[in-house]
């Protein structure tokens, strides 16, 4: 499919366009497919298809920024029109406060070690490049077989782990983690699509110091990083 970019000022804000030709949307689903695995069905495509985090994630990054994300589509089979709205830099009242903790990275010694490990590399990348937003020196692994080993090498202050990986699920990982002398000493973090109490406390039983649910909140992950203590692992 054939995409366009195009980004022009307008007014106090910056608007960056991307139009594609692709299935496009129903008028109704313009405001769905924001929300965290949202379902779109339709009759070009004839499949059901969540659509993941993604587009949740972009929308809450610009809204950090004080901006904002809005999709058009004429209709079905006619292609899609999303545009990224950003004030200007001189014209942004929210630009002290939009980036939630991101004054505390202006500090020496507060940039954390993470390592993201998802076998979905799309969830994976994004969340990593949430934690190097603000500034923390992040990896991430999309095998979770590799995970002693890299969490040996990397000596993470803390890791972020999905639960449901194939072959080998978090609550695996995290137990060889705890069993393993630099896994004992990183935080652990489960990020998952449940979150009912018995799945907290499943994570908890697993050695998780935290639980998040996908798509996790910039606050959260803010918090986490700040409450680990300097320079070495909690």
């Amino acid at each position: 499919t054939e995409i366009a970019l195009d980004a022009q000022v307008e007014g106090h804000s910056v608007v960056v366009s991307v139009v594609d030709h692709g299935i496009g949307l129903a008028r109704e689903h313009a405001i769905e497919i924001f929300e965290p695995f949202a379902q779109i069905d339709t009759s070009v495509e004839r499949t059901r298809r969540g659509l993941g985090i993604g587009l949740t994630l972009v929308k809450r990054l610009v809204a950090m920024h004080g901006g904002d994300v809005v999709a058009h589509s004429p209709g079905l089979g006619l292609g899609s029109r999303f545009e990224v709205v950003l004030p200007l830099a001189s014209a942004s009242p929210l630009q002290a406060t939009a980036m939630p903790c991101a004054t505390g990275l202006d500090h020496p010694g507060t940039s954390r070690r993470a390592l993201v490990i998802d076998d979905n590399q799309d969830a994976a990348d994004t969340l990593a490049m949430m934690l190097e937003l603000l500034g923390h020196d992040t990896r991430r692994l999309y095998d979770p077989r590799e995970a002693v080993e890299t969490v040996a090498a990397f000596a993470p202050d803390v890791v972020f782990l999905d639960i449901g990986m194939p072959g080998l699920s978090g609550y695996d990982v995290a137990r060889m983690l705890r069993a393993s002398p630099a896994g004992q000493r990183a935080v652990l973090v489960a990020v998952t699509g449940w979150g009912q109490p018995d799945d907290r406390r499943r994570t908890a039983d697993a050695g998780f110091d935290h639980h998040l649910v996908k798509p996790p909140e910039m606050a959260a992950i803010c918090r986490i990083c700040e409450e680990l203590q300097p320079g070495s692992p909690a």
